[in-house]
């Protein structure tokens, strides 16, 4: 009765392997995230294991290690430049949620929807990373090797590491990013062959959209912090996916 209740059910599955993870972040040497960031992403693990199972966990899994490990490339050139991750990359709570809150809830409504509804959330959910990883390869690739950076709204060469501003080199990373995920996430069934493209073409969008905001609007608005803006990011590469599929009726 206790195997079945420890091993059948994913909740238990989910607390008792984040539990072992958060435990080995501690004391792990290399530290990615914050001490509190590091229990922010247990409970993120733990929210997604419980309702996509380890297929959504290997998404997410995947996103945060190529994610984290892309802000360390060129780290020395971008500390003296001034545009390196705070905290030397390691990421927060705030960067945890504004990753990871439009997953997170695409996760959440599978447990309220059956098919077709419940594999638009699922598209979604794998959409958001998609564009999330999308947007920190280009970032981070951009400012590590882009030769010319463009402000996005008059492509005009600008200073790496600008708000809005976008390099041939990170554009090109950041769309292969979203395909080799999205690849990942089809390979694992939780996503059809179409899958792949809607989540391309939506972390494109949604990533271009992301850099006119930081081009045009995030100075202006003191509310419209990074972590908005990421939040908005992934929000809108799940919308747009999610869409895609509405309008070719394929999940």
């Amino acid at each position: 009765m206790l195997n079945t209740f420890s091993w059948s059910n994913p909740w238990t599955i989910a607390l008792a392997l984040n539990t072992i993870l958060l435990a080995i972040a501690f004391i792990s040497p290399k530290k990615l995230l914050t001490p509190i960031g590091n229990i922010n992403g247990a409970i993120l693990g733990i929210l997604v294991w419980g309702t996509l199972g380890w297929r959504g966990y290997i998404v997410v899994i995947f996103y945060f290690l190529v994610g984290s490990g892309l802000t360390f490339v060129g780290m020395e050139q971008k500390e003296a430049e001034g545009i390196a991750e705070e905290r030397s990359g390691m990421r927060g709570a705030g960067n945890v949620w504004s990753s990871a809150l439009t997953a997170t809830l695409c996760a959440i409504a599978t447990l309220f929807f059956t098919s077709p509804i419940k594999e638009l959330f699922i598209l979604g959910y794998v959409a958001s990373f998609c564009t999330k990883l999308s947007d920190t390869t280009a970032s981070e690739v951009g400012k590590a090797y882009g030769k010319t950076t463009y402000l996005i709204t008059t492509l005009k060469p600008v200073p790496r590491g600008t708000e809005g501003a976008v390099s041939l080199e990170g554009t090109l990373a950041g769309i292969a990013a979203s395909i080799v995920l999205a690849i990942i996430a089809w390979g694992i069934g939780m996503i059809s062959g179409l899958g792949i493209i809607w989540c391309a073409i939506a972390a494109f969008i949604a990533t271009t959209i992301e850099s006119l905001i930081g081009a045009t609007l995030e100075s202006r608005f003191a509310w419209l912090t990074n972590d908005i803006v990421n939040f908005i990011n992934t929000l809108i590469g799940a919308i747009a996916a999610i869409f895609l599929a509405l309008i070719t009726s394929n999940i």
